[in-house]
């Protein structure tokens, strides 16, 4: 028997990220909260009154844009709404990966659930049956500059609930009127109002960013645990993660990295073998752990602050205010707060990445970590971990061309009416693969160390980083001579989720 499907309600202010995480992966029903019901209609009510009256309202009974001194006519209103989405269906490239469009079929739905975008309930509600039964837009990545919101996506997005543009169905893609027929429902006639409210926002570079947030608060976590990993197998020293050092310069990431590699090495058989050696300091990319993973938790930090108040924010124009009867034009479709902020994400993972490979490098090479060369025994015969290292540094170098912010670039559009945009989605990509670039690169770095534990058996290290190690092992084996590496790094990259589930254990 099939477990009943977990229900989310949406009201607009309470979503999280981990609420789009779960959507991105599918098998969760969301559903309009009462509240967000009334506030919709009370919005809804108020352009229907204004088209009835016969006003000149921007959005509602005016073109766009340049346009926007244009009026139209209640006979020409649904032919507007449906040449607005068809005219802005102007993507390109690449399709969106399908949890990337399952993120952004939320977000949307949560924007208009706030009450203030006048578009009627029946729509938002197509919207996520579509989202529950799997009805996935084929949405073309490039073409959205992150001001006046991601149009070109979410028009292909809206598109879709009018039987137009293509859905995927598994790998393939199916026409969007047979894809709404299957599920039975009827293509939507947008009503005025209701073209903009479904294409003007910032869901595209949410969805891609706030995606990317949420592996990359996973991958801070697993970057402490393998760090500890790699400094008890190259036999430093805890003594630089003393928190009187991190008292002395209390900024909360450090204090708490510090406290957490503590918590991780403490135990560890392999750190009391060596207490009294005659070394005095690490490198840089062991002892300053703290300092850099730690700035990096304070830059994500920042990042999720901007990410949880975009969720739940309203970011189409005209907004209307249904307790004051008043409609409201401005700019809230402006990508600027997450642009910014996907460029610091990708700052901040790029510099993750960094540390990570030194201390690979630090692992293969003989001269620094005392180990045999490349990790591996019979070494020439073998190369071990030697291209794994030159794979790291690729990645790294990679994310640091990505490190190049896209928000401090702009091109006026729309016949410069629309003089000042924030490239937020080129800024949420960069950031999204900068991300993949960490993952890659930690799982190096774990295999690594996982490699160079082995060769001081039978000593153990704490008790968390020998849970780690047999995670690593119950799928990839020791390096005893060279072998298919490609398969151990994918298999490294499936195990980071684990990984971080190991990191987080408390006793």
């Amino acid at each position: 028997m099939m477990a009943a499907m977990r229900t989310i309600e949406l009201d607009g202010s309470s979503l999280t990220l981990a609420d789009v995480a779960l959507a991105a992966e599918g098998g969760v029903r969301f559903v309009l909260s009462s509240t967000a019901r009334d506030r919709m209609a009370a919005s809804r009510a108020v352009v229907e009154s204004i088209v009835e009256e016969g006003r000149t309202v921007y959005g509602i009974t005016t073109g766009f844009g340049v346009f926007s001194e244009v009026a139209i006519s209640p006979p020409d209103s649904r032919v507007l709404q449906r040449n607005l989405i068809l005219s802005h269906c102007a993507g390109i490239g690449a399709p969106y990966e399908v949890r990337v469009v399952r993120a952004m079929m939320l977000l949307r739905a949560n924007a208009l659930a706030r009450g203030l975008s006048g578009i009627r309930i029946e729509v938002v509600e197509q919207m996520l049956t579509m989202l529950e039964r799997n009805v996935i837009p084929v949405i073309p990545s490039q073409g959205s500059v992150g001001a006046s919101g991601d149009l070109a996506p979410l028009a292909h997005l809206a598109a879709v609930l009018m039987g137009v543009g293509q859905c995927w169905a598994g790998p393939l893609r199916i026409d969007a009127a047979s894809a709404l027929s299957a599920i039975e429902m009827k293509p939507v006639v947008y009503e005025p109002k209701e073209g903009l409210a479904m294409i003007n926002g910032t869901q595209a570079i949410t969805a891609v960013g706030g995606l990317a947030l949420y592996r990359a608060s996973m991958l801070s976590e697993v970057a402490d645990l393998v760090g500890a990993m790699t400094l008890d197998a190259l036999l430093g020293t805890d003594a630089a993660f003393d928190p009187r050092i991190h008292a002395a310069r209390p900024h909360a990431g450090q204090v708490a990295v510090a406290a957490n590699l503590r918590r991780l090495l403490a135990g560890s058989n392999l750190r009391e073998s060596h207490r009294n050696c005659g070394r005095v300091q690490d490198a840089y990319s062991l002892r300053c752990m703290p300092q850099v993973h730690g700035a990096a938790r304070d830059a994500l930090d920042f990042v999720r602050s901007k990410f949880e108040v975009e969720i739940n924010a309203a970011t189409d124009n005209p907004l209307i205010f249904a307790g004051e009867a008043e409609v409201i034009s401005g700019g809230n479709f402006h990508g600027a707060p997450v642009a910014l902020a996907c460029d610091v994400g990708a700052i901040t993972v790029a510099t993750l990445a960094s540390i990570s490979e030194r201390r690979i490098e630090r692992l293969v090479n003989p001269q620094l970590s005392g180990l045999p060369a490349f990790l591996v025994e019979d070494g020439g015969l073998n190369s071990g971990f030697m291209i794994a290292q030159v794979t790291a540094a690729a990645l790294v170098s990679e994310s640091k061309t990505l490190s190049h912010p896209a928000s401090v670039d702009s091109i006026p559009t729309s016949a410069n009416k629309e003089d000042h945009v924030s490239m937020g989605p080129i800024a949420a990509w960069k950031f999204a693969r900068s991300v993949e670039n960490l993952a890659g690169v930690i799982a190096i770095e774990a295999l690594c160390a996982a490699q160079a534990i082995d060769f001081h058996r039978p000593l153990q290290s704490s008790a968390i980083i020998e849970e780690a190690h047999k995670v690593i092992r119950a799928r990839v084996g020791p390096w005893e001579s060279d072998r298919y590496l490609h398969a151990d790094l994918v298999a490294a990259c499936e195990l980071l989720p684990q990984l971080a589930a190991v990191a987080a254990r408390r006793p």
